[in-house]
């Protein structure tokens, strides 16, 4: 099997490479570090302009038309520069409005989103936590919300959300204006420094569109690839640098990195990291094959929490005393492994997850014929 990526997949990702070199170097990630923004701004901009943050989006509807395999391959580029910019967030969100919502409101939000003007979030903190799941309710011919979700991803800054709500006893994603009266956004920083907030719907009447049950089956799989591939990059990057200072930093008047332990550790982490890809790939090559895809989904979570784990301890070990100095570039690397960890719903979560799904579809081994792993 050849798992390499196209040539144009290639170029795309090298393109992507180069607008994030050019705002990510370790100077400029201090500079945001104590300049107090939610987000990289002027980055945001480039990628605009450079059309990166349409990249699944339909043709008919302005995007590029691409699929996640391209976009996969630019998060893992993003993941490496630690480059904080909303890419996944606003592109799936404008993704989801062009399948699932009404003609009426796709065509109204989708040039502004398109051109910059308005901006996307998402929040799946409702599949990991009952309390954050808002209550909507049909009154005088709009819907209404009630209720909270914690840390939504720049949930302060964007214009749109797409939420996990529950509707007529439906669970089901509700794209909701985040600008009415009645939201109430409590502003915070995620440890990896990406802004998030906290929103508080008080019976507003913000809801945009109901797009049900099967937009949010459709998005939880494609967001879980989305910080797959962010933790790849990350994760790989981590692994760079780390062997980098293994082999320049000396005891005893050798490279620490010739130790035996030392190499050890960093064998483990590429191991770690290798397992993590594969099923990645697999997971995006079904979802461009509009094949079914959740437990693999749940799977590829599973793995991608316990190697950003593992990777970030092993190369804060390494480091000493270094890895704990906030003025050394290396710390950073596993915060953002810990803020998508977070994001995903951790190892355990996720288990659970594919635990249930296996206690009831029991077949030994996954064969891709069968009824239950299909699209629904």
């Amino acid at each position: 099997m050849n798992f390499d990526l196209t040539e144009d997949q290639r170029a795309f990702a090298e393109s992507a490479r180069a607008i994030f070199a050019d705002y990510c170097d370790d100077e400029q990630l201090r500079v945001f570090d104590l300049g107090g923004a939610g987000y990289m701004q002027p980055l945001w901009q480039q990628c605009i302009a450079g059309g990166l943050h349409a990249i699944t989006v339909p043709e008919s509807a302005g995007g590029l038309g691409l699929g996640m395999t391209e976009l996969m391959a630019v998060l893992e580029e993003q993941g490496r520069a630690l480059a904080l910019v909303p890419l996944w967030e606003h592109q799936l969100g404008q993704t989801a409005m062009a399948a699932f919502a009404p003609s009426d409101v796709s065509e109204r939000l989708l040039p502004a989103a398109l051109a910059g003007e308005a901006l996307l979030t998402v929040s799946l903190a409702g599949l990991q936590d009952p309390a954050s799941v808002p209550r909507v309710h049909d009154e005088g011919g709009s819907l209404r919300i009630q209720g909270r979700i914690g840390a939504v991803t720049l949930g302060a800054q964007a214009t749109h959300a797409l939420v996990v709500a529950e509707r007529a006893g439906e669970q089901g994603l509700l794209l909701v204006a985040l600008g009415q009266a009645g939201v109430e956004r409590t502003e915070g920083v995620a440890q990896h420094g990406l802004a998030v907030a906290d929103l508080h719907f008080d019976g507003c009447a913000g809801a945009e569109a109901w797009l049900g049950e099967r937009a949010l089956r459709w998005l939880e799989p494609r967001a879980i690839a989305c910080l797959a591939a962010l933790q790849l990059g990350v994760s790989a990057r981590q692994i760079e640098r780390t062997v980098e200072y293994v082999s320049e930093r000396r005891q005893f008047e050798r490279p620490i990195g010739s130790f035996q332990l030392v190499a050890g550790e960093m064998a483990d982490c590429q191991i770690a990291l290798e397992a993590m890809r594969s099923p990645l790939w697999q997971l995006v090559y079904r979802l461009d094959a509009d094949l079914g895809a959740l437990p693999q989904a749940w799977s590829t979570r599973f793995l991608a929490c316990q190697a950003g784990h593992r990777i970030g301890h092993m190369a804060q070990h390494v480091h000493g005393g270094m890895g704990v100095d906030v003025t050394f570039p290396i710390h950073r690397f596993l915060l953002w492994s810990r803020a998508l960890g977070l994001a995903m719903g951790g190892a355990e979560y996720n288990l659970a997850r594919l635990g249930d799904w296996l206690a009831h579809n029991d077949t030994l081994g996954w064969k891709y014929d069968l009824a239950e792993d299909q699209t629904v």
